[in-house]
């Protein structure tokens, strides 16, 4: 590894300091021919960082993790994980590297990280690497999140490393640059918990109280509080996800972040057709992680990070007083994120302010039952409830079958005066449609960038429409929904 001559960078290491236990001091591998294939200039400019000095060789060596900036401390960070339902003591960064943290311009840390750097001590047997396809997978769709309001870790750059990676077939590889709030996660308290040690596990929970949740440490069990608060900003997330129709693919207990931002864009997909029990994971083959399933999954994965802070919750001799206080604050997920579903269904209905909750679940429920009975597509019928409560309701009528029943529930939703201005605000026309992804990734993995672009412009300005775009706003074919899978990428 060599000091990347950069001297505006500085990459403090305070997770490594303060948490060495789940900190192995690591590099990354070589990459013999680096190769700018996407640069996120906006978020750069937030980072404080120059987009023309990202550009150059130097630059370049710095996004995949082979040149550094002095006194920066690269780790592979160690978490646990219950992986489909099946606990893994020990996984940790195998192929992942956290170059350090850096303060952005409205001063908030925020971590530097690559993916595909090679392997660490904790890839289990796998190459560490990544191709070109999934990292370019989750830079559009981190990116989509983003523009969606959704709490996310965000991509800075792929970079093609020009070496290739074994799969299936010969791929070219790639590392993804990207920016996170943190990478705490669920794991990281499991990791903690199952060493025994319990002064490394209260030094976890201030180190996340400190940098995620700093209004727990005033309350009169600071423990007990950032536990709430992680699930309270679980709650909210997964709410989010469920009303866009995003189907993450993989909620391990690893996968799970203490910030609430959403990670890890491995087999993830957006819905086409409405069916709670949509799984487009190919490993996932009881439906574990189904769209449906995603609320019930998350307050399960919630449940193990309260088994592994028990012993912060109260002292050791009072350890059923502990499981009642977790129990307790657990039990408030269902509430919460109910109650952020329900305010953002209403949005996305543009139910007044105020609306009866005996109208307005009603009216929720049955138009999602009959999205679901008729196939319809997620993300048009949302968006054109915006034409029908304007008064042309015929695009959203013909996606449906039951006409008689849509008929019916138009009439009642219509006689509140939904706010049409308001729905085109939260009910986006362009996501990351999954034939257009398909489409792009494909390609760029031949080498043309080309698609990407106009893909990656709808998808981050997702709310107004745009003369030229229309393909962007259009469902996948009728028969491609139906057969579609997703990879993990490793």
């Amino acid at each position: 590894m060599s000091l990347a001559p950069a001297p505006t960078l500085s990459l403090d290491h305070r997770f490594a300091r303060e948490l060495p236990e789940l900190a192995v001091a690591w590099q990354a591998d070589d990459a013999p021919d680096p190769r700018l294939l996407l640069l996120n200039e906006p978020l750069a400019a937030e980072l404080g960082l120059d987009p023309a000095a990202l550009r150059t060789a130097d630059g370049l060596r710095l996004l995949v993790g082979t040149a550094v900036p002095a006194g920066a401390t690269p780790v592979a960070q160690g978490y646990a994980g219950h992986q489909f339902g099946g606990f893994v003591p020990r996984l940790g960064d195998g192929r992942a590297l956290l170059l350090g943290e850096l303060t952005d311009v409205e001063g908030r840390l925020r971590d530097l990280h690559l993916k595909g750097s090679g392997r660490t001590p904790f890839a289990r047997g796998g190459d560490g690497l990544a191709a070109v396809g999934p990292m370019l997978r989750e830079y559009v769709i981190s990116e989509a999140m983003h523009a969606l309001g959704i709490p996310t870790t965000r991509s800075l750059a792929v970079v093609a490393t020009g070496r290739s990676v074994r799969r299936e077939t010969l791929l070219p590889g790639a590392v993804l640059a990207r920016v996170a709030s943190s990478h705490l996660r669920v794991g990281s308290f499991q990791y903690a918990r199952v060493s025994g040690d319990a002064e490394l596990l209260r030094r976890l929970a201030d180190h996340a109280i400190s940098r995620h949740h700093p209004d727990a440490a005033q309350a009169e069990n600071p423990y007990l509080a950032l536990f709430a608060a992680v699930v309270t900003a679980q709650a909210e997330l997964v709410a989010r996800w469920m009303q866009v129709g995003f189907v993450h693919g993989v909620m391990n207990t690893d996968n799970v972040t203490i910030s609430g931002e959403t990670i890890d864009y491995g087999p993830c997909a957006f819905l086409e057709a409405h069916d709670p029990a949509t799984v487009y994971s190919s490993i996932d083959h009881g439906g574990r992680y189904a769209y449906g399933n995603q609320p019930i999954v998350a307050e399960w994965d919630l449940a193990r990070l309260a088994e592994a802070m028990l012993p912060l919750f109260a002292e050791e001799q009072e350890q059923e007083r502990a499981i009642e206080l977790a129990v307790a604050a657990l039990g408030e997920f269902r509430p919460q994120y109910d109650a952020a579903w329900s305010a953002g269904m209403r949005a996305k209905l543009g139910l007044p302010e105020g609306l009866d909750d005996a109208v307005a679940a009603p009216l929720v429920e049955e138009f999602l039952t009959l999205l679901q009975a008729g196939h319809v597509d997620h993300t048009s019928a949302f968006r054109l409830l915006g034409a029908a409560a304007r008064g042309d309701v015929d695009p959203v009528r013909n996606l449906f079958l039951d006409l008689a029943s849509f008929d019916a529930w138009s009439e009642r939703w219509r006689a509140l005066a939904p706010d049409a201005d308001a729905m085109d605000r939260v009910n986006p026309l362009y996501i990351p449609r999954n034939h257009l992804v398909e489409e792009a990734l494909t390609a760029a993995t031949a080498g043309d960038l080309a698609p990407l672009g106009p893909l990656l412009d709808a998808v981050t300005h997702p709310y107004a429409e745009r003369p030229g775009l229309e393909r962007y706003a259009t469902p996948a074919p009728a028969d491609f929904g139906a057969t579609y899978q997703t990879f993990c990428g490793t």
